[in-house]
């Protein structure tokens, strides 16, 4: 048996490469929401993987892109700060003989780090076997990479040997956190994020950029293994607000009973969801809005 190691590691990314994903698949929880458009992870999420050789901390950051309000702003800021605290960073690019805009902002972060950097090309299932050596041809001058490594996050592909040369890289150290805890999101955090990841995957694609959701309150019922829980979807147009409801209601209806089934897994409880929907024009350009939904630019200092 080896000495235990442990260390954090952060995965960066433009948006929508599969960065959620792969941490909900390496640490085996769904913790992390996931859906097919940009700009679902908003906030650093930290999600804690406990084994006997170990225990990683991976940190899943908003995509690095140019941002185009505070939301934006913020998003960016904490992607390119959580590089400088971290004992390796896991870069996850599609399969693609293309490295834009978006990858050369990312490779000109890394330029001055010392800490080990690992390519992870995602989604290798949508492509044929052959072609990989071709995509790693494209990017392995990109940066000066400690590794590269091919997985397909969604069906577990390679994810195993991702997590043993994680392993290699970590330094000996002790657990941060109890064996059992996989999550440093308060549960009210992941509670609003479940429900914004429904709305995102039911939504029509220019509604969802503009949604946050608020949790009003949760409570436990003194009698019975059920929890109360009300929030709030808050958009930015009365157009949007229609759209979130639908006709007579089903729209709502169809996230509020998706949502619960995940919010239900999570809290092992039986859940009573109630869910409104209210507008804020333009609050994603708004500090305070921005603040009050949670998304506090103190609280990206590692």
């Amino acid at each position: 048996m080896g000495k235990f190691k442990s260390g954090f590691v952060t995965l960066i990314g433009r948006p929508n490469v599969g960065k959620s994903t792969l941490m909900n698949t390496l640490t085996g929880q769904k913790i992390a929401i996931t859906s097919s458009k940009p700009q679902t992870t908003r906030n650093r999420i930290q999600t804690v993987y406990t084994c006997e050789r170990g225990q990683v901390v991976f940190l899943d950051t908003p995509g690095i892109h140019k941002a185009k309000n505070k939301l934006g702003e913020y998003m960016v800021s904490v992607a390119e700060r959580t590089l400088k605290d971290v004992d390796v960073i896991l870069w996850l690019v599609e399969p693609s003989t293309y490295s834009g805009a978006g990858e050369k902002h990312i490779a000109e972060c890394l330029k001055n780090t010392n800490i080990p950097v690992m390519l992870v090309i995602n989604k290798i299932d949508t492509v044929n076997k052959a072609e990989i050596l071709t995509f790693i041809d494209v990017y392995k001058d990109v940066a000066d990479f400690a590794e590269i490594i091919p997985v397909s996050a969604l069906n577990g592909e390679n994810t195993d040997d991702l997590m043993d040369t994680i392993m290699k890289y970590l330094p000996e150290g002790p657990c941060y956190y109890d064996e059992d805890t996989i999550t440093d999101q308060p549960e009210r955090q992941i509670v609003a994020e479940m429900i914004r990841e429904k709305a995102l995957r039911n939504l029509d694609d220019e509604v969802p950029h503009g949604i946050a959701v608020a949790i009003d309150s949760m409570k436990e019922r003194r009698k019975g293994n059920i929890i109360d829980i009300e929030a709030t979807i808050i958009c930015e147009r009365n157009s949007h607000k229609g759209i979130i409801i639908g006709k007579q209601g089903k729209m709502l209806k169809k996230i509020g009973t998706e949502a619960r089934k995940d919010i239900e897994s999570l809290l092992a409880c039986q859940v009573n969801l109630k869910l409104w929907v209210k507008v804020k024009k333009d609050w994603r350009n708004s500090d305070f809005l921005v603040k009050n939904f949670g998304y506090d630019k103190k609280d990206i200092d590692l």
